[in-house]
């Protein structure tokens, strides 16, 4: 079983993902609290997954991800916001989250996405990761080098590139003709050598790097 925390200020987006969730046979809503509670049910309830609102009165979804990253084992982290371009989105990847989800996700898609962080450790939608990527871009200074990049073979940069565009590690198996099991040992090495934590922090180091740029994607 998936154990899932919801973390948000709005009794009604708990209810109704709690209520999406639960009619999934693989995935378990462990607790549905706001943002001040969100600590200590980490601590108490160990889930696997977290969907975090971001904007929150009493704790926002920033502060939370900071103490997390205090933690030896933190949940695998999804921000959740109403804007694909909210401000308060950047932050919340360069401090670990693991992707991001619009409220408004369709019912059907919510528990193919908890999947996905639970078993990629990452949500990149394709819509979604061009939107992040694209106003990051127009935040951030000019692509500088980074020798990590250098560490990567054609193959991992390949790979690299798919990330980058929002591809599962199916969509990159079938993209690429290798085994499933083969790109999960390349993605392991890209962020291992990457020196981060997640397939969106890789993405935001191959774009910051010039990757994708060089590559004419």
């Amino acid at each position: 079983m998936i154990r899932v925390l919801i973390v948000d200020d709005e009794a009604l987006i708990r209810s109704g993902f709690t209520h999406i969730l639960s009619a999934a046979e693989d995935i378990e809503v462990v607790g549905a609290v706001s943002g001040a509670d969100a600590l200590d049910r980490v601590l108490s309830l160990r889930p696997d997954v977290m969907l975090l609102d971001i904007r929150m009165p009493d704790m926002d979804g920033l502060t939370i991800l900071k103490r997390l990253r205090e933690l030896s084992h933190p949940p695998v982290t999804a921000a959740l916001t109403t804007f694909d371009t909210d401000e308060y989105v950047y932050e919340a990847l360069r401090l670990g989250a693991a992707g991001f989800l619009l409220k408004d996700t369709e019912p059907e898609h919510l528990a193919y996405q908890v999947r996905a962080l639970a078993t990629e450790g990452a949500v990149l939608s394709a819509k979604v990761t061009r939107a992040v990527v694209a106003g990051y871009l127009d935040r951030s200074a000019e692509s500088k080098p980074n020798p990590r990049i250098e560490r990567l073979t054609e193959r991992e940069r390949e790979i690299l590139l798919l990330i980058s565009e929002g591809k599962s590690n199916g969509e990159i198996s079938s993209e690429l003709f290798l085994g499933l099991g083969t790109v999960k040992d390349h993605v392991s090495s890209i962020l291992t050598k990457l020196q981060v934590s997640n397939r969106v922090q890789a993405a935001l180091t191959a774009h910051d790097a010039g990757l994708l740029k060089d590559s004419g994607r």
